[in-house]
Parts: structure tokens; sequence; C-alpha cells
């Protein structure tokens, strides 16, 4: 079974914003609503009483779980699991209770105030759909993002490559000079892979964090 996600090094994240940037600009996110969050996780005291303080940045978003409880919850099956895995909202039977929102252990979902539906991450199917990466990850100035079937093994997750110039053939491609995760990114073990807090809903997305302490 297909269960499309992303994967995020977050080693590689700046907490630049690009991500959060991005995907508002392209999917007509309203002022004051996210799809997509960075959140600061610390400085919290190293376990080295010597080291300096840990910090990193997490992008938080829809975590298109395996057994999500928004769709669940939902009384009209506007929130529904796709056949890539994803978790969508059809807008045309949404009636804007938000018991998906209060549903959510992650607080991903808004109502969108003048629709008068719940929004949030779609993975952008607009684009994945064309075989498209979604724009997160394809303007991710740290290229710590990266899409695919996570069934297929983080490794095998794709981000985007890097384009030296306009001159370069795969300039504007949205589908060329791509990176695959395991290809492109620093080693690491099943022990550097976190998800977010599981609560019965089995998150899909998953996080590498190497040499400092998970918090979530």
């Amino acid at each position: 079974m297909t269960q499309n996600a992303i994967v995020t090094d977050l080693n590689l994240c700046v907490g630049c914003l690009a991500c959060a940037v991005a995907c508002k600009a392209v999917n007509n996110v309203p002022v004051g609503n996210f799809w997509n969050k960075v959140l600061r996780i610390g400085p919290n005291k190293a376990a080295d009483e010597n080291a300096m303080p840990e910090m990193y940045f997490l992008p938080v978003t829809c975590q298109h779980c395996k057994d999500p409880a928004c769709v669940q919850v939902c009384p009209t099956e506007a929130s529904y699991k796709a056949e890539d895995g994803t978790v969508q909202v059809n807008k045309e039977k949404c009636i804007g209770c938000q018991f998906c929102a209060m549903a959510c252990p992650y607080g991903v979902r808004y109502l969108n105030e003048e629709e008068r539906v719940v929004e949030k991450c779609t993975l952008c199917e607009q684009k994945t759909a064309q075989g498209e990466l979604p724009q997160c990850v394809a303007q991710c100035a740290g290229r710590a993002r990266y899409f695919g079937d996570i069934e297929k093994g983080i490794e095998n997750m794709e981000g985007a490559g890097n384009h030296h110039s306009q001159s370069d053939p795969s300039y504007g491609s949205a589908v060329a000079n791509r990176v695959k995760l395991g290809e492109y990114v620093e080693a690491f073990t099943d022990a550097d892979v976190h998800y977010l807090p599981n609560v019965g809903n089995n998150p899909s997305c998953a996080y590498i964090l190497r040499n400092r302490t998970w918090h979530s």
C-alpha cells in the first residue's frame, strides 16, 4: 500500500522558513494560518555538561497518519484517506463542524472563516499528481526535506537537487535533477529516526536527528 509522506533531516534544517512561505504562496493559505509551521526546539541543556546547549528546528504539518483520528470523527466523510496514503479534505462535503480539528493531536487543521471549511496540508496533491514535488520540498533551502512513498524505505525518498545556473538543462524542471535521501544526507541509524507522538493514529512523516536529544 502506498503511503506518501515527508521525511525531514533536522540536522540540515536551518529554520529559514522557506517551506512555510512557499506553502502559503502556492496553496493560497489565508493570513494568520499555516499548513506548515517551523518550531524552534531549545536551547536545551546537553547531556554533556561541557557541551553547548542543544537546539534544532522542527517543521510540523499534517502527518498524513496511517490511522487518522480526523477521518474517524468526520460525520460527513469529508476527511478521507486517498489512494496515495495522504489525508485529504473534500470541501464539498465539509460542514465546518471542526470535529477533525479537535481530534488532530498535532493542531495542524484550521477553519477557513471565509469558506467555512476546514483546511490543512494536502502534500500539494495538485503537484504530486503531476509527478512534481510538494512545494515545501522543492523550495527547501537546506535540502532537508524529502518526499515519496515511505513504505519503500526512507532512503528512497526524493528531494530537490542543486541547480547551478539557468543554463543547467534541468533548471526549472518539475521532475528532473532530484536526489535520493540515502545518497545525499549524512549516514543515520534507526535510532536517529523519530516521529511525532503516536496516540494510536500512527503518523507517517518522519524526522532524522543525530547527536541531539529528541523532544516532541
